[in-house]
């Protein structure tokens, strides 16, 4: 955008010098003519007073030292001729075609105008003196006089006008640009702040400073919107967090009050005993899970240092052996901690679905952290939604779990600048993909 403005500024700016500039050079060039036609004007009419004289006494000696003399000094051509055309003194070489100025001066009309003068030409005008006057015509005299001394007035008028247009274009397009940075300087800066914040700096703020009042206020009222926004996220995390941790006591004293009084059970009641255990389990599960996305949320417990996968995953294989599941890992070196508890979710996810025998793979290389399985893996439109929260598969029903394992990763990846992505596995399965930012990896 600040490109466009400059632009636009530019343009503007050029269309005001060429309409200043323009008429400028061109009304100097016909001023530069008039003086010329004046000028040689003047000498045309004293010949031609010489001419009528010489014409009325019958000696033209006098005339033709006065033309020749002339000729020389200013490099012109003169012609005197009769009233029936003929040549009676000459002087210099003409360059142009006399017969219509001849004809136009016999009628007792000198020459009113001349071509515009230009650094471009033309290189010599030719004017028409008729001698005598009305009726009484001796002859028509005729000069041509060259227009250097014009045309380099002309050229150095117009290189000074080029030289100021160029000058002011130069100058009109720094204030036109330092115009454009003034304006859009709080777009910039609401454009700083808003990629900050879908970035996960939630306490990004613009910082008004230059730019219109306009939108000055409008960087104080984002500011003030960002900051409703982020409290009323603040607020629900914290409802979140709050109800979770003081959800977990209540929830281990009953399980511990069910558990005692198992003893006092009768056989018919056993299974209903059972099922209210195990639901007692999942709605503490769901406790702990949502506890951890509000911490991940507000960003705690989420440190820099590198983790090794390797003492990870040696737990993980024997979980896995114990349900006769195959763990590969192709590179058990070092990640940031945010991306070994996404594997931890991952890992946790695939020994649920795969069935026994299958296989798990993990590698992390060029920043790229995989969790592939060969299970039944997720369809398409499965794979969209399973990063939402509290989502769960229809074929998955029965499976034991909160539905946040995926969200709580996704908000783990997006915290650390990373993204995650749900794909297809060869032949069958899933992958689960994470894509740290650039940068050096541990």
């Amino acid at each position: 955008m600040n490109g466009r403005l400059v632009v636009t500024f530019t343009t503007l700016i050029v269309f005001l010098i060429v309409a200043l500039a323009v008429p400028l050079g061109w009304a100097y060039a016909s001023h530069r003519t008039n003086r010329l036609l004046l000028d040689r004007r003047a000498d045309a009419t004293r010949f031609a007073e010489l001419a009528d004289q010489a014409a009325r006494e019958g000696d033209y000696a006098g005339l033709v030292e006065e033309v020749r003399r002339y000729a020389d000094l200013y490099g012109a051509a003169v012609r005197l001729r009769d009233r029936d055309g003929s040549v009676r003194v000459t002087a210099g070489r003409f360059e142009a075609d006399d017969r219509d100025a001849t004809r136009l001066a016999l009628s007792g009309r000198t020459t009113e105008d001349l071509p515009v003068t230009t650094p471009f030409g033309p290189s010599r005008v030719l004017l028409a003196e008729p001698a005598g006057r009305d009726a009484q015509l001796s002859g028509v005299v005729l000069l041509q006089a060259p227009t250097d001394r014009a045309r380099l007035d002309v050229a150095l008028v117009w290189g000074a006008l080029a030289l100021g247009a160029l000058a002011a274009l130069g100058l009109g397009a720094l204030v036109a640009r330092r115009l454009a940075r003034w304006i859009l300087r709080p777009v910039t800066e609401l454009d700083r702040t808003t990629r900050a914040i879908a970035r996960g700096r939630l306490d990004a703020r613009a910082h008004p400073g230059a730019g219109p009042s306009e939108l000055r206020r409008l960087e104080e009222r984002f500011n003030a919107m960002a900051d409703a926004v982020a409290g009323a996220m603040e607020r629900q995390r914290a409802f979140v967090a709050d109800a979770s941790h003081e959800l977990r006591t209540p929830l281990t004293v009953l399980g511990l009050r069910l558990e005692n009084l198992e003893p006092h059970l009768r056989e018919e009641g056993t299974a209903e005993y059972e099922e209210a255990l195990a639901e007692l389990d999942r709605l503490t599960l769901l406790v702990e899970d949502l506890l951890t996305l509000a911490r991940v949320e507000a960003g705690a417990g989420l440190g820099s240092r590198p983790v090794a996968l390797g003492p990870r995953l040696a737990v993980w294989r024997e979980v896995y052996a114990a349900k006769g599941l195959t763990l590969v890992a192709l590179d058990d070196g070092e990640v940031p901690e945010a991306a070994a508890r996404i594997a931890d979710i991952a890992l946790d996810n695939a020994q649920k679905f795969v069935p026994e025998g299958g296989t798990v793979t993990v590698t992390f290389a060029d920043g790229v952290l995989r969790v592939a399985d060969d299970g039944p893996g997720l369809g398409e439109e499965e794979r969209a939604e399973a990063l939402g929260r509290f989502w769960r598969s229809g074929a998955h029903a029965n499976v034991p779990g909160s539905g946040l394992g995926l969200a709580i990763a996704a908000e783990l990846a997006r915290a650390c600048g990373g993204t995650l992505r749900l794909l297809p596995a060869a032949p069958h399965g899933l992958t689960v993909e994470l894509r740290l930012p650039a940068g050096p990896q541990p």
